[in-house]
């Protein structure tokens, strides 16, 4: 549990239009984790100019998964950006890969490279996204941000990420909450 009694792994961070962070303008993130040490999560709506083949060259691994190759590659945010991250679907637990996190919900973040090679023989998750970097916030860093009317949170629909078009997925993740996003003002109130 987080600090302030609040656990937000499995939800949805959406950028309010006022974000200052280019990092994070317009981004939806998805939290993998979220304890009192702090928060870890991916952006799930902002491509890179690299494709899965592109990577699974770079790794030197061949890509045995014809349906995967054009898919994009995403910027996970700006932390370690050197490093892969894939958020798949759960695998049974005789099929887990090693350095993955379970996330309560149905969905695993993946940050070793025996799941590339599980893909590289035409195996692995079913759905995955891949990212380069990742997101992360060191204890009650993320809750100062939400006082500060930084995101707003939903529950994640899995179907946002794996499912909907990348220039649709903000719309979308706001629709959870029954928001239009032309309603969001950039400006914070308080009372």
């Amino acid at each position: 549990m987080a600090s302030g009694g609040i656990d937000l792994t499995n939800q949805f961070l959406i950028a309010m239009p006022g974000m200052a962070d280019e990092n994070f303008a317009g981004s939806v993130v998805y939290l993998c984790e979220h304890t009192d040490q702090g928060a870890l999560g991916l952006v799930i709506n902002k491509p890179i100019d690299i494709t899965v083949a592109n990577l699974f060259q770079k790794v030197e691994l061949p890509l045995d998964r014809a349906e995967l190759a054009a898919l994009p590659v995403f910027y996970g945010g700006p932390v370690q950006t050197e490093r892969g991250f894939v958020l798949h679907d759960q695998q049974a637990e005789g099929d887990r890969y090693s350095s993955s996190l379970a996330i309560p919900g149905g969905l695993e973040m993946t940050t070793s490279k025996d799941v590339l090679e599980a893909l590289s023989g035409g195996a692995g998750p079913k759905r995955l996204l891949i990212t380069l970097g990742c997101s992360g916030w060191s204890a009650g860093q993320l809750e100062d941000e939400l006082g500060r009317n930084g995101w707003l949170t939903v529950d994640a629909d899995p179907a946002v990420i794996f499912d909907t078009p990348v220039e649709q997925r903000y719309g979308r993740a706001l629709a959870l909450l029954g928001v239009d996003p032309r309603m969001l003002s950039q400006e914070a109130g308080h009372a």
